[in-house]
């Protein structure tokens, strides 16, 4: 059978993989680890979809300690998303480079509003803003709560520097664990000889570096993160905001990556960030691909019009079913560059198919959404009492109006409201959280590799790419009912 023909109008229900000798004693051992970009790797190849009701800061940080990544959506102010961006990256780390301070005549109000707004439980007391001179530190358990306070000075609680255990600059994760524990201490700020901030380190991150190894982190141990952005408009200032907010790479989010627009963006994005990783789409045709490639993207998102919030097809015809168009971009520029399967992921399996298709890694929305992590509040019907959460495409016009919800450019928000909708909402029921997902996920893209006679995720999508339909069944609408009908 001709290749081009074995794939053509098929997606993940027409095809099952035939089981082969399994040689791991357990499945728990199964490395799972594949490429983001070629610089960046995930230990578990899922990302949470750039949308807002899916992607914040919750989530990301979520994706980012189960080994995946999330991508903080663009559906709000630049300083909002730089802000959440910061979040994730402040969230966990071996050593807080520069950690949140505020100056000793601060009071207690705005002492109570800094943790809430930037979700600490410490703050490290300067002399004056910016001098970077720790004078004293102010914990949870430091903060009175009776508003009759609010108005005093941190100083008059806070425990100050010389009762302080401090370290110098420099030391090793070790050392800082050994001094944590043994002095049953929750921070150990690292100050020079005269005084000045150069860090902190905190005994919940010692731990969390210990108990979660397979984290997506930078070379500093701060959790990765991604973050959306457009082709026009205030891109490049927005690129600039979350770049420095600490963005790990850049997703260029359209809905028709194979395109001038596109092209033009990435060519301005390269030229004032140069090495900035670029995750481009959305593409899906082999020529598509090509396209990306060329113009420079690190990797490539694939699909158009197969995820639950999108009505592209419906309301266009432009598509191709998510499995050929997988491979169509994988046969055209192979493992050149990683492959993003984005949208129509249904079950577990199609996760696994997407993989040994060609795709390095999948972007999952509906499938994430409806959980703890995802922002928007739960609604409870008064009458059945089962909870649900919004999960909206971000071309439907609930998302559209609220991403323009802090503009003040009035043409952008008449165009927006005149181009017609090609996304939904729905209510999605409520899931609880997303580590419960993501631990599903793991234990049955560890069971496929098992079943495909492997060890490990890179060797499965090696065996099975070379050689498709030796191991790729083409059913039957018996055989599907025969599979997937429960």
């Amino acid at each position: 059978m001709n290749e081009k023909s074995f794939w053509l109008g098929k997606t993940f229900d027409d095809f099952l993989f035939r089981p082969q000798k399994g040689i791991t004693e357990s499945r728990r051992n199964i490395n799972l680890a594949s490429k983001l970009t070629n610089s960046i790797k995930l230990e578990l190849p899922i990302v949470s979809s750039n949308m807002d009701s899916v992607t914040g800061s919750d989530m990301a940080r979520t994706m980012a300690m189960d080994g995946g990544l999330g991508v903080v959506h663009r559906a709000m102010s630049i300083e909002r998303q730089a802000r959440k961006i910061a979040e994730v990256k402040r969230s966990q780390s071996a050593v807080i480079e520069n950690p949140l301070c505020l100056p000793i005549d601060a009071t207690i109000r705005q002492a109570k509003n800094f943790a809430n707004k930037n979700n600490i439980t410490g703050i490290l007391i300067e002399t004056e803003p910016g001098s970077g001179i720790l004078v004293g530190l102010l914990s949870g358990r430091d903060i009175p709560w009776n508003n009759n306070v609010n108005e005093d000075l941190v100083s008059q609680y806070m425990t100050p520097v010389d009762k302080l255990i401090t370290e110098k600059p420099g030391i090793s994760t070790d050392e800082a664990a050994a001094i944590l524990f043994d002095k049953r201490l929750e921070r150990l700020p690292l100050v020079d000889a005269e005084r000045r901030i150069h860090g902190l380190i905190t005994r919940k991150d010692i731990f969390s570096l210990r108990e979660r190894p397979d984290a997506s982190k930078d070379e500093k141990g701060h959790l990765l993160v991604g973050a959306a952005i457009g082709a026009h408009g205030d891109y490049l200032e927005r690129s600039a905001a979350l770049l420095d907010a600490g963005a790990d790479s850049l997703f260029i989010d359209i809905a028709h990556g194979h395109s001038s627009v596109m092209e033009s963006a990435v060519s301005n994005v390269r030229k004032q960030f140069n090495d900035v990783s670029l995750v481009c789409g959305n593409i899906a045709t082999g020529e598509g691909a090509q396209f990306m490639k060329d113009i420079g993207a690190d990797a490539i998102k694939v699909g158009v019009g197969p995820g639950r919030g999108c009505r592209t097809r419906l309301e266009t015809a432009a598509g191709v079913p998510q499995l050929q168009a997988i491979r169509e971009a994988y046969e055209t520029i192979g493992d050149s560059i990683p492959i993003m399967a984005d949208g129509g992921i249904k079950t577990d399996k199609d996760i696994f198919l997407a993989l040994i298709c060609g795709a390095s890694t999948v972007m999952l929305g509906s499938a994430l959404s409806g959980t703890d992590e995802a922002p928007g509040q739960i609604i409870e019907d008064p009458v059945t009492n089962t909870k649900k959460k919004i999960y909206r495409g971000m071309t439907s016009p609930q998302a559209v109006l609220g991403s323009l919800y802090e503009s003040e450019n009035g043409d952008e928000i008449d165009a927006a409201l005149d181009t017609p909708s090609e996304g939904q909402e729905i209510q999605m029921p409520y899931k609880g959280s997303v580590v419960d997902i993501l631990h599903r996920i793991r234990g049955h893209i560890q069971s496929s590799v098992s079943y495909a006679g492997e060890i490990s995720l890179a060797a499965a999508r090696e065996k099975i790419l070379s050689d498709p339909e030796r191991y790729l069944i083409s059913l039957s609408e018996s055989s599907r009912r025969e599979s997937f009908d429960r």
